[in-house]
Order: C-alpha cells, then structure tokens, then sequence
C-alpha cells in the first residue's frame, strides 16, 4: 500500500475512511463515488491543495456526478504559475480558480463564513 504519513493535526480518527489517490480527481482511480454512495452522501465540502489542480479537478468531477460541494477558499492553498513567461501570482490563481468555481461548480465560502453557518 502506497502511503503518506499525515501531520499530527490532521491524523484520521479510528474508523474514519482513508482513500488514496493518485491523480488530481480525486473520483479517478479511488473508491471515493462507491464510499460517498455508501453512506448516502450528496453534499460535502472541500478543501485542501493545490487549488490549480487537486482542488479544481475534484470539484468539477464532484459537479458531474451531482454533488452539492461547498468549497473553502482560505482553507485551500496554491503556487505561483508560470505561461508564456509570465509569472502569475499564487494570489491571482487563487482569486481566478475561486472566481471560476464558485456558482457553477461549487459555492465558495471562507472558513469563519462556514463555520458561523454550521454552529
């Protein structure tokens, strides 16, 4: 089994589910649709990193299979892109994934915005 070590913080709980992945959909690949299906889940939220890739190809692949995902914009992280020799700031490719997600694909929250609503 391939395998990752998580940070103390963010150890799982006994019991709780751990898919692995190897590729930035997080459906491809994994178990995850069956698990989701499993215990009936239709809603989730996401975050995470990195925004340009993980976070963005998950939430569309979550989209076309009928998820409602809420997604945590400050509790997601990216890098600086390069194109065409153009440096674009980690700030402006998080503004633009956000901007291009958020409606369509997913509703985009801050943290203290999701937390106030689910207390």
């Amino acid at each position: 089994m391939d395998w990752i070590d998580f940070y103390r913080e963010s150890y799982p709980m006994a019991g709780e589910e751990i898919i692995i992945k190897h590729r930035p959909d997080s459906f491809l690949g994994t178990n995850l649709k069956e698990k989701l299906e499993e215990k009936s889940v239709d809603a989730f939220v996401v975050c995470g990193m990195m925004t340009h890739m993980c976070i963005d190809t998950t939430v569309r692949a979550a989209g076309n299979y009928g998820y409602s995902v809420t997604l945590i914009e400050d509790a997601c992280a990216t890098r600086d892109l390069v194109w065409g020799g153009i440096t674009v700031l980690a700030e402006q490719v998080q503004t633009a994934y956000m901007a291009a997600l958020d409606g369509t694909f997913a509703r985009v929250l801050k943290a203290d915005a999701w937390i106030k609503e689910h207390k």
